[in-house]
């Protein structure tokens, strides 16, 4: 009879982490996460920094990641805007879409052969900006109006700031959906579609994979929904007596990105996070 191994006893070759409240606040590093990033690129494991700004590109990214004194290279970055993008290509490839976004999200289009463009457009893409123009939002809501399908990056309804919070994707998104009629597709977290999306970038399997994030509500339970263990670390938006008013649960809580550092062995001596 053969042994039987639950979730839990099967080795981690592939590490997703979200990027803020796990690796940085704003621009500061979190402690630990260099060490972290140091050790997945010296285990020859696979990993993704995983982040639902689609304001940026990977390389804009990894430049503020970098001032940060994080290393990590611009092709182990999938944002929500490549998640988007990649949806659109095996959708309907080639198309067209009106974007409210920036250039993380403009060049991920660009990159798959989409024209950019306010007529009659395939979709409406919605993305994050620092500077929502009542201008474009009104274009987006007439052209979804005339059947422009609608997608939007995350469903975040606030981001983080110096000053306090502004108003993110989600928030304007429901603005459109109010005027329209129309509910959005959102690729990024919590929908699971952004977690297998990554694991498809680098040929990883879920069962051995391992996503760590600092929400439940989006990195832990998009995880979850891929068929991930996930972990949850408590030093971003999810504090740790709000856990158990959950559904669900992660595989662990740690205090922070640095409890993980020793987990993180080369593929031969791969072990999973305890439970």
């Amino acid at each position: 009879m053969s042994e039987t191994r639950t979730p839990e006893s099967r080795p981690v070759e592939t590490w997703l982490t979200d990027m803020d409240g796990v690796l940085v606040h704003e621009e500061e590093p979190i402690p630990g996460a260099v060490e972290f990033v140091e050790a997945l690129k010296t285990s020859g494991l696979g990993f993704l920094v995983l982040t639902n700004n689609s304001i940026f590109t990977p390389r804009d990214l990894r430049a503020r990641l970098l001032g940060s004194g994080i290393d990590v290279p611009e092709d182990a970055i999938w944002t929500s805007a490549l998640a988007t993008a990649q949806f659109l290509a095996d959708q309907r490839p080639h198309g067209t879409a009106y974007v409210v976004g920036e250039a993380g999200m403009t060049t991920a289009l660009h990159d798959i052969g989409y024209v950019m463009t306010d007529r009659d457009p395939d979709y409406v893409v919605l993305g994050e900006t620092r500077t929502y123009s009542f201008e474009a939002i009104t274009r987006a809501i007439r052209l979804i109006d005339g059947g422009a399908r609608f997608i939007a990056t995350n469903p975040d309804p606030s981001g983080p700031s110096t000053s306090g919070k502004l108003p993110a994707c989600g928030s304007v998104a429901a603005l459109i959906s109010t005027a329209t009629g129309r509910q959005p597709y959102f690729i990024g977290k919590p929908n699971p579609l952004m977690m297998r999306s990554a694991l498809n970038r680098i040929d990883a399997h879920s069962e051995t994979t391992v996503m760590v994030g600092d929400r439940m509500d989006t990195d832990i339970i998009s995880g979850l929904e891929a068929g991930l263990r996930t972990v949850l670390v408590t030093t971003g938006s999810t504090h740790p007596d709000e856990v158990e008013t959950f559904p669900y649960r992660p595989t662990r809580v740690v205090d922070s990105i640095a409890d993980l550092v020793a987990l993180v062995r080369p593929r031969s001596e791969a072990s999973a996070p305890e439970a």
